[in-house]
């Protein structure tokens, strides 16, 4: 099975049904066929306008950065205004080289059940598998502000996705192929603890499961469509990381939220995925 970077780039023919003046935006995916395509692609010329209007409104340049003049040495600040002293930020640091260093083992054995799933399920943005390392330090440093108390080390083993995968099946074979993902994983000795169905929520549309590692590395598995995984990670990411910033306005938090919705309505749910039930494990 070839490289799934390799597989993104053999995966542009998705953007062929999509108006030539969007293709940059539309991102990749598995195509889907002539007569199964729903009524969400047809809407993302319409979906893009209506995502770089609200950025040209409301653009991302009029956020001011955090004043870092004052910072000591060794510090770190992120945009937002998040702050680890010395040493945390060194700890940080530290415990960021760990999860770096479980990714590879993981990634194998993802890698694995995508070549064994029999559901034609396959990986989709492999490359941001893991998050960069300004995103977990200022995850750290926002999740540290809250609850004080707690050490880096603690704090970091709550992140359940500084490692990610995405899923993306067809509508047709979605469900079986959730079950076959989540049994082959388990085979491997992961253990599930939670497992989130947003397919009956307006703003978001996929399953989100948690496992950790017999090492207690957490990592996260998202299972979607096509459609929902185009939603999620073309359309309406930036709206999402503008709606979890604490800096942005009411109006213009409630105004994102309208677009997500709007979205969404057009992502059909695939056959038996909204009875997925959700599930979480006491004490993790």
């Amino acid at each position: 099975m070839p490289d799934p970077d390799e597989r993104d780039r053999a995966y542009e023919a998705v953007r062929a049904h999509v108006a030539p003046e969007t293709r940059d935006q539309a991102g990749l995916g598995q195509q889907p066929d002539r007569n199964d395509r729903r009524s969400y692609w047809d809407q993302v010329p319409r979906l893009l306008e209506m995502r770089k209007d609200y950025q040209e409104r409301w653009p991302a340049d009029q956020q001011p950065a955090a004043d870092c003049s004052a910072d000591p040495p060794g510090s770190y600040r992120s945009h937002g205004g998040f702050y680890l002293k010395p040493d945390r930020h060194a700890e940080a640091v530290s415990l960021i080289g760990r999860v770096r260093q479980a990714e590879p083992t993981i990634s194998t054995d993802v890698q694995q059940v995508e070549q064994d799933n029999a559901q034609g399920g396959y990986l989709a943005g492999f490359k941001f598998r893991v998050k960069d390392d300004d995103r977990l330090k200022e995850k750290l440093a926002e999740r540290l502000e809250g609850q004080p108390d707690k050490t880096p080390t603690e704090i970091l083993g709550q992140i359940p996705d500084a490692i990610r995968y995405t899923f993306c099946v067809r509508s047709e074979t979605y469900t079986t192929g959730y079950y076959g993902i989540k049994e082959r994983l388990e085979n491997l000795g992961y253990k599930m603890y939670e497992s989130k169905n947003s397919w009956n929520r307006s703003e978001y549309k996929g399953i989100n499961t948690r496992w950790v590692t017999m090492e207690e590395q957490r990592f996260e598995v998202q299972v979607h469509t096509p459609e929902s995984f185009h939603a999620k990670h073309y359309v309406t990411h930036d709206s999402y990381e503008r709606i979890r910033d604490a800096r942005t306005s009411d109006d213009e938090r409630t105004e994102l939220k309208a677009f997500q919705r709007e979205v969404c309505s057009h992502i059909e749910a695939p056959g038996g995925a909204a009875d997925i039930p959700d599930f979480k494990k006491d004490g993790l």
